[in-house]
Parts: C-alpha cells; structure tokens; sequence
C-alpha cells in the first residue's frame, strides 16, 4: 500500500510539472507570435528591400509595391507605388510577391486571432491549427523573396541600380534590411510552427499513463 501511495504520488507531481511547463512553452509560444506578426507587417509594409548604394546613378529604394527614386539633378525623392493601385507597381513579379508577402502575413495574424479559439475549443486543436497556418505563411514568405528579384529587370529599378541590373542581378544596388527581415522570418515561421505542433500534441497526453495507471489500480484496492 505504501509503494502504491508513493507511485501515486510521484505520479500527481509529474503530472503538476508536466502542466506547468507546457503552459510555459505555450505562453512563450504565443508571445513570439505575436512579435512576429508584428515583424511580418512591418516586412510588407516598409520599402526597404533593396536600395541606392555610393555607386548608383540615382539615389532611391524599393518595397513590394512602394517606391521612391531620387532626381539625379535635385536629389529629391519621387515616390509612387499603392497597394490598392496595382498598376502603380513596377513589374509583376513585384505585385505577385506583394500578393504572397501579404497573404503570408495575413495568416500570421490569423494565427494570433486564433487564440481567443482557446475558450471555445480543446488546447491540441488550437495549436495544430495555428501549426498549419504558420507553416502555410511559411511557404508563402519563400515564394514571394524567390519571386521578388525576378522584377529587377523593370525600368525603374534599372534606372536607379544601373544598366547592368537584370533578373536576380541587382547592379549597384544593395538588398536592405526588410529583405534581409522577410528571410529571417521563414525560419522563425518554421520554428513556431513546428513549436505548436509539439504543443498540439502534448495536449493529448496531459494526463501521463503512470498517473493513470496508478489511479486505478487505487480504486481497485
């Protein structure tokens, strides 16, 4: 009897600790996407992907579909390009990335809206779903960086970078911080997103089979 009280025991405290330390991966979880969702809007709205360098003809840089490009004699920016406008951007590879970056972006957010599902549904089923969300943003945020340079060759971008700029050849220009964000963000996609698949799963097993057994074999007694 004092063996089965001490299995019991031992048992309720795995159990206590199994909790508490998947709510904490889950809060920490939930923390990093929201900063990442803030990271993914700040990736599609800034105009930062690529931009002048010292040896440019003309000073300027270029997002997913805003832009501004210097005059080579006042040096004053001209800047075009909307979101809603389609034909304001450049070149369709950039509208196609924007539509990608954006899509990636909206799913994101949609993931951190899915919290408020954690009082309606089973915790497993909450993750897995945020799990395939970020995994499908994922995807998407590769598509639109591959994607992206294959507008390079477009006018303005030459006109800015150089006559040697062409497709997925950037001529004097430099890649800029919100390209170099957008890359990083895969990895950071991935990683949350396989982080809420373990969680999803552990959810099922909450409850430990030692815990279990040992509950039972008490009422047995």
């Amino acid at each position: 009897m004092v063996n089965l009280i001490t299995a019991l025991e031992a048992a309720k405290i795995y159990h206590t600790n199994y909790v508490r330390n998947s709510r904490a991966i889950g809060v920490m979880w939930a923390v990093f996407t929201i900063v990442f969702a803030i990271i993914s809007v700040v990736v599609f709205i800034q105009p930062f992907w690529i931009g002048d360098s010292v040896n440019t003809p003309q000073a300027g840089y270029f997002g997913l579909f805003h832009y501004c490009i210097g005059n080579a004699l006042t040096s004053e920016l001209t800047c075009k390009g909307s979101v809603l406008d389609f034909s304001s951007i450049p070149s369709g590879a950039f509208r196609t990335a924007m539509f990608m970056v954006g899509c990636s972006m909206l799913l994101i957010v949609g993931s951190m809206c899915c919290f408020s599902l954690f009082f309606f549904c089973s915790a497993g089923q909450v993750y897995k779903i945020c799990s395939w969300m970020q995994l499908a943003a994922a995807v998407l945020m590769v598509v639109g960086c591959m994607i992206y340079p294959d507008g390079w060759d477009a006018e303005p971008v030459r006109r800015m970078c150089g006559t040697q700029t062409d497709k997925y050849t950037l001529g004097n220009c430099t890649v800029r911080w919100a390209y170099i964000l957008g890359i990083i963000s895969i990895l950071d996609s991935l990683l949350l997103s396989f982080l809420a698949f373990t969680l999803g799963n552990r959810q099922d097993k909450l409850l430990p089979d030692d815990f279990e057994v040992a509950g039972a074999v008490e009422l047995n007694a």
